[in-house]
């Protein structure tokens, strides 16, 4: 069926919705409105893509940007990933934390690259946008890159967890916290996805990505994002606050953590009982290690709450409500007064679409997350590896430089280990046992000491012999000349037997 044929008795360039299928594609996706034609009311539907008839002409090309930086992005998520595989921890200071949030981005970077490969129709016939039902580029491009941006906003919010337990509760993480964060971290956005794409699906709406559709696209993915955004943001409020409270009181702090008044070290801090500069000097030591996981985590949730509003608004401006459609009347008629030339309606287009370098902005975002992670988790330290992972032969077989090299020298040329991500223990030792003296043999014995410096002692000395002791105390001299003098049947020593004797007395 021709084309001219499926305008029906609606005006150009609207096509008549009955002479469509009413099954395949998205049918949600349709731009229809009822016009009343005489007698009747007919519902005329725009051509589809919707945006080539909202924008210019350059838009599908601009959107390509976004497909292009990540096609220059993913090689960098995939170089940190080798880097943490490879490399020792003392050159990549890798986390569990760092590795499950680049590998949420590369899931995000592939979602862009695709539509590069496969040159997929977004429409499935010429009012319906294709989904992730009739098209399987649209399935995957939709479900990478909800599914990566679940799994960034969730370790962003775990990683913020972490940070704010470690410093305002002096928590140490471990393994219990490591493995409910893997649970969590890949268990929620798994849940979340298989729900949304249930309940809402994905389908082209703008660009050759696909994107979440308009229907409950807020109860089931933007609210929880949201959320979690929220409660990341919040969470780096109060620990900022906590710092800031211990940072005024370490100013005010006189006390000399270190010494007491005798001028000895003293002991009787800990973790609990620190004074306000040694908090301090704690919390500055956790800061030094995690700037970069703080930096990039404020970077997300800037740019989800950027998404969600952008999203929202675009949702709500393109919903088919009475409203809605009577801010549109103007422009729709404009397009059939000029018979479908766009270019002349894209000013009265201003009042039903979303800013357009709104929406290019949310694009390039989107993909930029690869590269604000490479810049601020590739050290220097890691190019130093493959330095030294090439030079020894990849990995094996090769000289080890720094074999007979002294501690302090090798220290001077190789990344502090203690420098790690994340803290394994509080950043204070243990504090020291109190001295405990062993007891004078003059108090077990029972003896006195001298009172007043003259000669006057207590009760005389006794000698208590333990029971597995060999010997017995005995005055000087009663070993020379006198011969033995005690029984071998009182003491542990071991008898001679009468046919010893025998074999002596046969000898002599």
């Amino acid at each position: 069926m021709a084309n001219s044929t499926l305008h029906g008795i609606c005006p150009e360039p609207f096509y008549q919705e009955s002479l469509f299928p009413s099954t395949g594609g998205f049918i949600g996706g349709r731009y229809c409105q009822t016009v009343p034609l005489g007698d009747e009311r007919l519902s005329c539907c725009l051509p589809c893509p919707l945006t080539e008839w909202t924008y210019d002409d350059q838009l599908l090309s601009q959107t390509k940007v976004a497909s292009w930086l990540g096609v220059a992005i993913l090689p960098l998520c995939i170089f940190l990933l080798v880097s943490y595989a490879v490399l020792p921890v003392k050159y990549t200071h890798r986390h569990y934390l760092s590795i499950c949030f680049t590998l949420g981005i590369c899931f995000m970077e592939i979602a862009f690259i695709i539509p590069l490969g496969v040159k997929s129709e977004q429409c499935h016939n010429a009012i319906t946008p294709n989904d992730m039902y009739t098209d399987v580029s649209c399935a995957f491009t939709g479900a990478l890159l909800l599914f990566g941006g679940w799994i960034v906003v969730v370790w962003s919010f775990i990683r913020t967890v972490a940070f704010h337990l470690q410093v305002c509760w002096e928590v140490i993480i471990g393994k219990k916290f490591m493995w409910g964060s893997f649970i969590c971290g890949w268990g929620i956005p798994a849940l979340c996805l298989t729900l949304m794409l249930i309940y809402t699906g994905v389908s082209y709406r703008f660009g050759n990505v696909c994107h979440i559709n308009i229907k409950n696209s807020t109860s089931d993915y933007w609210a929880p994002v949201m959320a979690f955004a929220a409660a990341s943001l919040l969470l780096h409020v109060a620990t900022l606050g906590y710092c800031i409270h211990v940072y005024i009181r370490s100013l005010f702090d006189s006390s000399d953590s270190t010494t007491n008044s005798s001028g000895l070290p003293s002991y009787t801090g800990s973790v609990r009982t620190m004074t306000a500069r040694q908090a301090y000097r704690r919390i500055r030591r956790v800061l030094q290690l995690q700037w970069r996981g703080i930096s990039l985590v404020l970077i997300i949730i800037g740019n989800v709450i950027f998404f969600a509003v952008v999203f929202i608004d675009m949702n709500n401006e393109l919903s088919l409500t009475p409203e809605n459609m009577e801010k549109a009347t103007p422009w729709l008629a404009c397009l059939m007064e000029t018979k479908g030339e766009k270019n002349r309606c894209l000013d009265q287009a201003d009042a039903v679409r979303p800013n357009k370098a709104t929406l290019l902005a949310v694009l390039i975002l989107l993909s930029l997350v690869g590269f604000w992670n490479f810049i601020l988790f590739a050290r220097p330290s890691m190019f130093m590896g493959w330095v030294d992972f090439f030079k020894n032969g990849f990995g094996g077989g090769g000289p080890r430089r720094h074999e007979f090299v002294s501690v302090d020298a090798r220290n001077k040329r190789l990344p502090d280990t203690r420098t790690y991500e994340m803290l394994t223990s509080s950043g204070i030792s243990k504090t020291p046992e109190p001295l405990v003296r062993s007891p004078s043999p003059a108090r077990t014995a029972g003896t006195l000491s001298p009172v007043g410096g003259h000669n006057h002692y207590g009760r005389e000395a006794r000698y208590v012999r333990p029971s597995m002791s060999f010997s017995g105390p005995r005055p000087p001299g009663s070993s020379q000349g006198q011969g033995r003098d005690w029984d071998p049947q009182a003491t542990f020593a071991r008898g001679q037997s009468p046919e010893y004797h025998h074999r002596q007395n046969l000898s002599r």
